[in-house]
């Protein structure tokens, strides 16, 4: 069966929504976006009216909201919003839990406990139990192997069966997502290093809260296609939710400033 084909069902499952997703993010950004999002929003209305359906009232606000602009952008979590999904799958993306980047910071600090700087199979399946239960939903095992399967699918972009920070932010409703704006700000790991060390005034290994202020004043007023410093409150408190008790070490200041190996 195709992606198209999918669409045409009263619900899907969690194989078929990978499927549908996989299909229309062509170029495997992590989200649909122009060309992409008109060809899902245009097929969407061909395969309801072929399977002899309306739109559901999802649906139509989606279209009325994304159909008429070229540069509308949506991620996993607003396609989840609008297709009929197996009841517990795809629940979390519209956890409460996670209904903001700072919470979704937290959470991630959590669940990296080892400061690794990614969330292997394991720590995802905590991840996703801990989230369904707060969601009051109880799954067997073996539903729970196959959604952390599906997810690793989804979000693991270069395939290494983990889980970096900015591929489990697709968690997050584009709009919330403020990683995506730290997307085009990338540094090798030297200029990171360097960047480092010249914020990090006294040396003791950690950036506070007023050393990441001038850090992002600067990133903001080199990268203003980027980075807004309208925002900066905003980007501020959020990196600094993965802070330990206020102090912010390298290892977490690259996973935002996607810091590369030479």
């Amino acid at each position: 069966m195709t992606a198209q084909t999918h669409l045409q069902g009263v619900e899907i499952s969690a194989s078929q929504f990978f499927e549908i997703w996989h299909h229309y993010d062509s170029d495997g950004n992590g989200y649909m976006d122009g060309k992409e999002l008109q060809n899902f929003i245009q097929e969407l209305q061909q395969a309801r009216k072929k399977a002899g359906l309306d739109l559901t009232p999802e649906m139509k606000a989606f279209v009325d909201q994304y159909g008429k602009t070229a540069d509308g952008k949506i991620g996993i979590v607003e396609l989840a919003q609008v297709l009929p999904t197996e009841e517990n799958f795809l629940l979390f993306f519209r956890c409460q839990q996670l209904k903001s980047s700072e919470d979704f910071m937290q959470t991630w600090r959590k669940y990296d406990s080892d400061h690794s700087g990614f969330i292997d199979s394991e720590e995802l399946k905590s991840f996703l139990k801990d989230l369904l239960q707060k969601a009051n939903k109880q799954i067997e095992d073996s539903k729970l192997t196959e959604y952390t399967e599906i997810m690793l699918r989804m979000f693991d972009a270069n395939n290494d069966g983990k889980l970096e920070l900015t591929e489990l932010a697709r968690l997050l409703p584009v709009q919330e997502n403020f990683l995506i704006k730290f997307q085009g700000v990338k540094m090798s790991a030297k200029e990171f290093n360097k960047a480092f060390e010249m914020y990090d005034q006294d040396g003791n290994g950690y950036i506070d809260e007023n050393e990441l202020d001038a850090l992002l004043k600067d990133l903001c007023e080199k990268n203003k296609k980027e980075l807004d410093i309208n925002n900066l409150a905003t980007y501020k408190k959020n990196i600094m939710a993965l802070s330990d008790g206020g102090k912010l070490y390298r290892a977490e200041l690259a996973l935002i400033l996607c810091a590369e190996e030479n």
